[in-house]
């Protein structure tokens, strides 16, 4: 059978938000995005690959997944029959970002002496070690494990592909972790991952739980918390509007960690979350694209936060715990 391939303008934003289930379409086709001009949020494409010629229902629900490409025409052109989804990774570089190393199935490559490898594929999720948000925030969890921090619980919070997620519980193996994000392909996509790279799941120390949700209103996150570790790589836009939750969520003396915001977004953020009781007491600027480390102070206002007490599968509010 022929392979057709549609391709269509999209945005950052977009590209994170795709979800191919949404359209319906049985079988599903591939989707690969990627960015088309370095450090702009507005430039990216996405390449849909099918199985046979799609037709006008066909390209019309790839369409609208992405709204900025309305007043783009949809056509899909045939293309030489392969493995598309190989064949996009095979042209993806391996990353070595401090003490991790992260590749695709097809690009491993020699490993780097001491680092520990992750196979994180190109795929619907984002956070595949590519990008410098991601890098960055590697490279800040592996200082903070050299200045001898402990973390007994993380939540690493828009989870992708749970890649932050795993190197944070190699480098605390007996901690307890939870990865959430509000797209349920990401949290499908961070456990056949898991599985890839011999992460267990669980809710015990040393396993990963994993749940959709929407920021932090989530029984599984509010059961959680105090974390003493939360990583947020998101954008800069939700990273303030969910600023008095995460920080309440995080333990005094805690650590968060900020990514997927641009250099003219960081103090902005920083800000936000300063208005919490947090202090930035560090970052990394990988590119355009800054990590922030900020630490909660210490007995900061009136209501200090412990796990919550409601019952099994109830999310009480913030202001209950």
């Amino acid at each position: 059978m022929a392979s057709w391939k549609l391709t269509l303008p999209c945005t950052r934003d977009e590209a994170e938000a795709l979800e191919v289930d949404a359209t319906g379409l049985d079988p599903a086709p591939v989707l690969l995005t990627s960015e088309l001009i370095e450090d702009d949020p507005g430039s990216w494409q996405l390449e849909a690959f099918f199985d046979g010629k799609p037709n006008s229902a066909a390209l019309a629900a790839i369409q609208a997944l992405i709204p900025s490409s309305a007043g783009v025409k949809a056509v899909a052109h045939r293309i030489r029959d392969m493995d598309w989804v190989t064949l996009s990774q095979a042209g993806i570089e391996p990353v070595h970002a401090g003490r991790f190393y992260v590749h695709t199935g097809t690009n491993k490559g020699d490993v780097p002496p001491g680092a520990v490898p992750f196979r994180i594929d190109a795929g619907l999720a984002f956070g595949t070690g590519t990008h410098e948000t991601t890098s960055g925030c590697l490279d800040m969890l592996g200082r903070l494990k050299d200045r001898g921090l402990v973390v007994r619980n993380l939540l690493d919070l828009g989870t992708g592909t749970g890649l932050l997620a795993f190197a944070a519980m190699h480098l605390w193996p007996r901690a307890y972790a939870t990865a959430s994000d509000i797209d349920s392909r990401s949290i499908d996509v961070t456990a056949e991952n898991a599985a890839i790279n011999g992460v267990a799941l669980g809710g015990g120390a040393g396993e990963l739980a994993l749940t959709v949700a929407a920021g932090m209103r989530s029984p599984l996150l509010v059961g959680g918390a105090p974390y003493d570790l939360i990583i947020a790589n998101i954008l800069a836009g939700p990273l303030v509007e969910l600023a008095p939750d995460v920080s309440m969520a995080l333990a005094e003396g805690g650590t968060l960690i900020l990514a997927g915001l641009l250099e003219g977004q960081a103090d902005t953020v920083a800000r936000a979350y300063r208005r919490e009781g947090l202090r930035l007491a560090g970052r990394i600027d990988n590119g355009h694209w800054p990590a922030l480390r900020l630490v909660k102070r210490t007995r900061y206002g009136a209501d200090r936060v412990t796990r919550a007490k409601g019952g099994p599968g109830e999310a009480p509010g913030f202001g209950s715990w």
